[in-house]
Parts: C-alpha cells; structure tokens; sequence
C-alpha cells in the first residue's frame, strides 16, 4: 500500500463525519413567549414540517420562555448564526431597519383584519424582503400577528386626560417614546422581563401590550386596568440568521419558506382563540376591560405619523387603500 493510500484511507472517517455534519442542520428557535403561547405553538409545528419533509436533514429544537434571553439578546446571537431563527418585534428591527417603521406608526392600520390583509399581501413581502437586504444579516420569512396593543394600567385610563404623567413601559424605539409621550403618558423603554417588578415597585404605572402577554407575564396581578386604545397593531417577523440561510441548499430554502407562510396563517386561528380566552380569563381575575373614544388618541398621535411617515407617504396611502 503506497503513503498515498494510507493517508487516504486515513482520512476517510474525518471525511465521513463531515458529509455528516454537513447534511445535519440544527435550528435552535428562541422565543420570548412562553410554552402554549400561539406564536411558539406555531413554530414548534413549523419545525415538525422542516424535519420530517428533510428526511432529518434538518433538526429543531425550541427554546421558549426567553432563556436564551431577551430579544435584543437573542437578535445579537442571530446575527452571527449562535441562534438560528427567532421571531422578532418590529420595534427592535425599526432602528436598523428605518422601513418597518411604517408598520410601527400608531393607527396605521384600521383595525386587525386590515393589518392581515397588508402582511398577507404584497406590501408585507416587500417589508420582510426590506429586512432581509438590510444589514441586519438576517433572513425575513413570515409574519407573526403580535396581536392589537392597548394600554393596561395601575389606576384607570378612561380618557387621554387620564393618562397624562403616567408612566408607561414601551419597546425600545423612538418612535414608541414619542408615540406615547405624545399621548401625554412619560414613556420608559425596558426589556419584558423586567415590566413585572417594575409594575410591583411602582417604578412604572403601567405598560402596552395585548391581552394574551398581560396575562401570560401575570403582569395583570399588578395592572388591573386595559384600556382598549388599540394604538398599534404590530405583525411581527419570523426571520433566520442568514449564516444558517446561505448553509441550505435552494431546495431547502424554499421549504423553509413554505412552512414559515404556513406557520404564519396557522398562528392567527390560535392568536384568535388566545385572545378571546385570556380576555376571559382576566376578567375573572379582576381585570377591568374599558372603551374609550380613540379619536383623542389618534389626533394625539398625528405629529408622530408626520415625523416618522414623511418618507413613507406613499406606503402609507398604498396601506391606507388596501381594503
């Protein structure tokens, strides 16, 4: 046998476990939500798809709850490919992503079935492709319904007069800031994980979200009040580290795609049923759910949309048309 050979065979098993490795891809998916959340149910289906229609070419492995933490966090890991996909807030893609600022404007959409028609439709292609050619090294695939945010508070907010002062937890981006401290709230900017105890030690007064996050983050033990301003309905991108994108082949890149679209309809029938049952399940607990006249909110917030809208003019009529 020549040394020629000996190396070869030599190096046959190195080379063996390479192809393997090589054809294994394992997605970790971190998620903020907890387990049974309707965006993590939905993922976790999106990746039982990916595994089977790879022939195990491709494992997933959810981590939910945030313990790979927080988003921003997780966002960081994304990016140079530690975590694979994540589904991520629109109000941290804004600051580096200036064009998903238009789904971020307070009462941009009319109400939640006018925001499914715009993400379902071409101008939600265009954003996720927006993302994806953005710097943010990251792979925008589908769109998560992140559900109608409205105010929940300590004491009750049932005019805009009522809210003046309060302080209010938003997602880290101006234009959040703005937004709120336009409709005379004081806005304070901090991760979720830290709204619980600040809501307890009276640091904040309240925070804005959906029904379904007021009450998996028990946040309603200490805000009693909802106030249904409906001020932002945010979908909220799935996207995938585009290290681990450009690692897949075409055929598996278009099989991502598919199932991230299927998870994304998937999700609005459980978001749906979530909301009705955490609403439920709140007013049981002693939350009091209050309408309010939302034309004072609006006309509040209408130096925002001009500020941050400018350059958005014509995506906001092309939004404003869809019907």
């Amino acid at each position: 046998m020549t040394l020629k050979h000996k190396w070869l065979l030599a190096a046959l098993p190195f080379a063996l476990s390479m192809s393997v490795s090589a054809a294994t891809l394992n997605i970790k998916f971190a998620e903020i939500h907890p387990s049974g959340y309707p965006t993590v149910v939905a993922e976790e289906h999106m990746g039982k798809k990916l595994e089977a229609a790879s022939n195990g070419a491709i494992t997933f492995k959810m981590f939910a709850g945030g313990v790979l933490g927080s988003e921003k966090e997780v966002i960081e890991q994304a990016q140079i490919g530690a975590v694979q996909m994540t589904r991520v807030s629109l109000g941290i893609v804004g600051p580096v992503v200036p064009d998903v600022n238009v789904f971020n404007m307070p009462f941009v959409f009319r109400d939640h079935e006018h925001m499914r028609k715009v993400i379902d439709g071409e101008i939600g292609q265009e954003i996720l492709d927006k993302i994806t050619n953005s710097d943010f090294n990251l792979v925008a695939l589908a769109w998560m319904d992140g559900g109608t945010r409205s105010l929940y508070t300590k004491k009750p907010v049932r005019s805009i007069e009522d809210l003046k002062g309060m302080k209010i937890r938003v997602q880290g981006n101006p234009l959040f800031l703005d937004m709120m401290n336009a409709m005379g709230g004081n806005g304070i900017a901090m991760d979720t994980g830290e709204i619980f105890s600040a809501l307890q030690t009276g640091v904040i007064d309240g925070a804005e979200n959906n029904p379904p996050t007021l009450l998996e983050h028990n946040h309603y033990q200490s805000a009693k009040y909802f106030t249904l301003t409906g001020h932002l309905i945010l979908p909220e991108p799935v996207v995938m580290s585009k290290t681990t994108w450009e690692k897949l082949t075409p055929e598996q890149q278009t099989l991502v795609k598919t199932v991230a679209r299927e998870a994304q309809m998937e999700e609005r029938a459980l978001w749906d049923a979530k909301s009705a049952a955490s609403e439920a399940k709140l007013k049981a607990a002693g939350v009091e759910f209050i309408s309010v006249d939302k034309k004072p909110f609006f006309d509040a917030t209408a130096p925002v949309r001009e500020k941050y809208g400018a350059q958005y003019a014509d995506l906001m009529k092309r939004i404003a048309e869809v019907q």
